[in-house]
């Protein structure tokens, strides 16, 4: 009777019912999957900022926002990887711990254009503002294309303060007084100084 059993669960069993090795097939990838990630929900290198990183402000926030609704992330990466090529090109290689504000990460690998992990400070405003009105014009084999609404358009900024308050709902330590002066620090501001602001933001704390 045993030996029945056994052969009733042996490896061509597995192999030939389709909905067995499926199942089977799913509980590996899973167990698998928890090994691999739930560790990292207690590493501080992933749980905690880097020294130096602190929340977006109200005007980097808005562009960061802006910078999502225009698909920026469809061809600019922010993340440095470990590869000799990449730290001689854009820097120190990236941490979790410089990302732990955002939501939802910017983390990728697909380039169109360079990465964007380092950007900060490396160009000055204005050479941002003429990089997003016409690319050509500071970087003339470029394909991006223009962004002229951006210098006409204004920040929502009623919306930023219900934003800054549901961002904190996940760890984003915005203080009472940030989110009740978000409205008025934003107001009148043109969507391009909004984006500006947000890439000269980017990775200053491992300069």
């Amino acid at each position: 009777m045993s030996d029945n059993n056994s052969k009733g669960f042996s490896h061509a069993s597995v192999e030939t019912n389709n909905f067995l090795m499926i199942v089977l097939i799913l509980i590996a990838v899973a167990f698998g999957g928890l090994v691999e990630i739930v560790p990292l929900f207690f590493q501080k290198s992933t749980t905690e900022p880097v020294t130096g990183v602190k929340p977006l402000t109200a005007l980097q926030l808005a562009g960061r926002d802006i910078y999502v609704r225009e698909g920026c992330y469809n061809c600019h990466s922010q993340m440095i990887r470990p590869f000799r090529a990449e730290t001689l090109r854009y820097g120190h290689y990236s941490v979790a711990g410089e990302s732990v504000y955002d939501h939802p990460f910017q983390w990728g690998s697909k380039r169109t254009g360079p990465d964007l992990a380092r950007v900060g400070g490396k160009y000055s405003d204005e050479w941002h503002r003429v990089h997003l009105n016409n690319p050509r014009d500071v970087v003339p084999e470029s394909n991006m294309p223009e962004y002229p609404w951006l210098s006409k358009n204004t920040v929502d900024a009623a919306a930023m303060p219900a934003h800054m308050k549901a961002l904190r709902t996940v760890g984003v330590p915005y203080t009472d007084e940030e989110i009740a002066k978000a409205e008025e620090d934003v107001k009148g501001k043109t969507e391009i100084e909004a984006v500006v602001a947000f890439l000269q933001s980017l990775g200053l704390a491992l300069k």
